[in-house]
């Protein structure tokens, strides 16, 4: 792993503490902000309490970074690539993916300044394409930063919602936002 992603699963792993089994928590048993369901589909059988700290932080490396090409993501722009981990963890990687793609063709003045993409939640080249090509003419800073809050409010959006639809999600909706800030 190279230091941008062993600091990314560092911060998520504080931010998500370890074993919790909240009742209202549809993820059921947590440690490490690793569903027993993803541990089980990554082959660890033992009790949630007992998951190993190094096991965790191999699933978020495959599952989380590299599998959803947000490690090349985090080569092109650490802080955008950083923030999709985060959305990945806590709502999926397809779904942050989606949100990058949709920004994408919504920044891209009609079509203009790079072909817009079939939002499939997958990132490849033409979605890592568009987003240097963005960045080249946007900026990377200013660029990247706006890009960067309309992530956190599409994010942020999707909370609202889920907390609206059901409301035992209440119960975490404040602790979701205030880690995103």
């Amino acid at each position: 792993m190279n230091a941008f992603v062993d600091k990314t699963i560092d911060g998520i792993i504080k931010a998500e503490g370890g074993y919790v089994d909240h009742p209202n928590d549809r993820g059921g048993p947590t440690c490490w902000g690793i569903t027993v369901a993803v541990a089980r589909a990554n082959g660890y059988q033992g009790d949630m309490h007992d998951l190993p700290i190094g096991f965790a932080r191999a699933i978020y490396e495959r599952r989380y970074i590299t599998e959803p090409r947000f490690d090349q993501v985090m080569a092109i722009h650490e802080a955008i690539g950083t923030e999709l981990i985060d959305t990945g963890v806590n709502m999926g990687p397809s779904r942050a993916a989606e949100f990058l793609q949709r920004w994408l063709n919504a920044f891209n003045a009609r079509g203009s300044r790079y072909p817009d993409m079939f939002v499939d939640g997958r990132l490849g080249p033409i979605s890592l394409d568009a987003l240097r090509k963005f960045l080249v003419w946007r900026g990377a800073l200013e660029g990247g930063s706006v890009l960067l809050k309309a992530l956190n409010h599409i994010q942020g959006a999707r909370y609202l919602e889920l907390a609206e639809a059901n409301k035992t999600q209440e119960d975490f909706i404040y602790g979701w936002v205030r880690s995103r800030t």
